[in-house]
């Protein structure tokens, strides 16, 4: 341990006295040992040694007594007790520029925020627009401080990737020499958590250099990592690494199907073509040294005795004993979605009105949609009291008497209370044409006593769709201890959706527990829990994860007709 090291634990010491809320002297008497420490010219080491610790200028002795520690032990109990009752999710929070420790205190206090990732969805949230001490301008800047501190995490939200890897794959595919050009692995599975992006082109051999180079100088690398004649990889300036891979035009069908994944599928497959008498990898496939022609993934999957399996099916979870038997679902397309039902105004925390979200859902291709400003409860994103639900309901009113090709439902996000009550009286609750049942507190509750709480949530007659069911944020929270299979069977018996939550940094029902609620008899409700008109388009992202939880049309509420969701409701 060096001066340096020092300095960094006592910096990091008075940060944690400031989140505590300790004497405001006694941290500043850490920073400043700090930056004596750091800025000391002569050798800890040989004060230490010496036992002239004393001899510092400004160090008092308490001070002294945490220098000797850490310099012959390599560590201090002080630290190590103040670290214990601090969040560590916080530390990472101090790494975002603006933000100080009585900034940060305010976050955890005020909001409870505890992590990176649950600022983000914050801000994303326009939460701290009216928190004292911060505003828009201010959310903006720490929206981009965690744009720059995400470069270095290493694994992006399906969204960010999609963003980065569509841009190089449009510029990719307008190259004169690319012949064709797709992306490929996790990414065009849609999970929901990307490390890379991975691009696929064919081309002949003699334009593979000119192609690499092109992508080794596009304008959103910063670092080229490797560069080949068939493989090469960057790194984007924001983290992202995309690797990309050049392959004969001919072979482009079965690379495209073994560079998709994931590596438990082309196992399966490769079984598969085993058994047939065949060999199959990504160059093509072969019986014995004969190479079968297939011009696309279909005219291999038909050669395999199988129906053609869509990219999201493809994790070895029964999609090939189902594609044998011709049996695979006809899966959910964005063009099957009639209508939305969770979405924010600037009734409480969102930022457009209903009129601007309302046209943005026209503009999809919506004929209804359902406003679901937060409750009462939520005092942390203004929800709605007694009179602003009035106030909304003549708005909404006055745009259906207005507007003859898109109707807005009255709807609410009722917070799930400790006990699993709604947030509202039964004469409040009545005048919403649905509730949206969603916790967004006490997160740390035993499996047994939060699993009552939701499905008691769900068993009140005013329950129509159960919000974001485990209440995870992607790299940020793990969902609370839930048994979910009982509270989808709860859903079931109460005639309650439960929710494909399509934000990002959600995507909650995860798709793992899809299949199980399309087999219980559960219907699904994809929505952008949006909190901006454009927000609505996150739909998207939740659509991906209906697919690859194999749900079709008929098993997600969003298909149904105004008059079908009327009746839904009204069950």
């Amino acid at each position: 341990m060096d001066k340096y090291d020092v300095s960094r634990i006592f910096h990091e010491i008075a940060w944690m006295l400031e989140l505590l809320g300790e004497n405001p002297f006694k941290a500043k008497a850490y920073q400043n040992g700090a930056r004596i420490i750091e800025n000391m010219e002569e050798n800890l080491e040989t004060l230490i040694k010496e036992n002239r610790v004393e001899e510092i200028k400004g160090i008092g002795k308490t001070l002294q007594e945490k220098i000797q520690e850490l310099m012959t032990s390599g560590k201090s109990t002080y630290y190590e007790e103040l670290k214990k009752q601090i969040p560590p999710g916080l530390f990472e929070i101090l790494k975002i520029p603006g933000l100080g420790p009585k900034k940060v205190k305010q976050l955890y206090d005020v909001l409870h925020i505890q992590t990176v990732g649950e600022l983000e969805y914050a801000c994303l949230e326009n939460r701290l627009i009216d928190l004292k001490g911060f505003g828009m301008k201010t959310q903006e800047k720490i929206l981009k401080g965690i744009e720059n501190l995400n470069k270095y995490r290493g694994k992006f939200l399906i969204s960010e990737a999609m963003y980065y890897g569509k841009a190089v794959e449009d510029q990719l595919k307008i190259h004169p020499k690319v012949i064709e050009c797709s992306m490929a692995g996790s990414i065009r599975r849609k999970k929901e958590i990307i490390k890379d992006i991975d691009i696929l082109v064919s081309a002949k051999d003699g334009d593979r250099s000119e192609i690499m180079d092109a992508f080794a100088s596009l304008d959103t690398v910063e670092e080229i990592l490797v560069k080949g004649e068939t493989k090469s990889s960057v790194k984007l300036f924001s983290g992202i690494q995309v690797d990309l891979r050049i392959v004969k035009e001919e072979e482009f069908p079965y690379a495209l199907h073994h560079f998709t994944g994931s590596k438990e599928h082309n196992a399966a497959m490769g079984q598969r073509a085993k058994a047939m008498g065949f060999k199959i990898n990504e160059y093509g496939l072969f019986q014995g040294e004969k190479k079968l022609i297939c011009k696309s993934e279909e005219e291999l999957f038909h050669t395999l005795g199988l129906q053609f399996i869509p990219p999201e099916l493809r994790e070895d979870n029964g999609e090939i004993q189902a594609a044998e038997a011709y049996s695979l679902p006809e899966l959910i397309e964005e063009k099957h979605i009639k209508g939305l039902f969770h979405m924010h105004t600037h009734y409480s925390d969102g930022l457009n009105s209903i009129e601007e979200m309302a046209r943005m859902a026209r503009s999809m291709g919506c004929s209804h949609i359902g406003i679901s400003d937060h409750s009462r409860s939520a005092y942390y994103a203004r929800g709605l009291k007694k009179e602003h639900i009035e106030k909304q309901h003549e708005e909404i009113q006055r745009l259906n008497r207005a507007w003859k090709d898109l109707y807005i439902l009255k709807g609410i996000e009722s917070d799930i209370l400790a006990d699993g009550s709604l947030d509202y009286e039964e004469e409040i609750l009545e005048q919403f044409d649905y509730v949206i049942a969603s916790v967004h507190s006490h997160f740390h509750m035993g499996k047994e006593e939060m699993t009552h709480r939701v499905i008691k949530a769900v068993e009140n007659r005013h329950t129509k769709i159960l919000g974001h069911p485990t209440g995870r944020l992607l790299l940020s929270r793990e969902g609370y201890d839930i048994d979910l299979l009982q509270v989808l069977k709860a859903c079931k018996t109460n005639g309650v959706a439960v929710e494909i939550n399509a934000n990002p940094h959600r995507l909650d029902l995860d798709w793992r527990f899809c299949k199980m609620a399309k087999a219980l008899g559960v219907k699904i409700a994809i929505e952008p829990d949006a909190h901006a008109a454009d927000g609505l388009k996150d739909v998207i992202y939740g659509i991906g994860i209906a697919r690859k939880g194999w749900l079709e049309a008929k098993d997600v509420i969003n298909t149904f007709t105004l008059e079908q969701i009327r009746d839904f409701f009204k069950k």
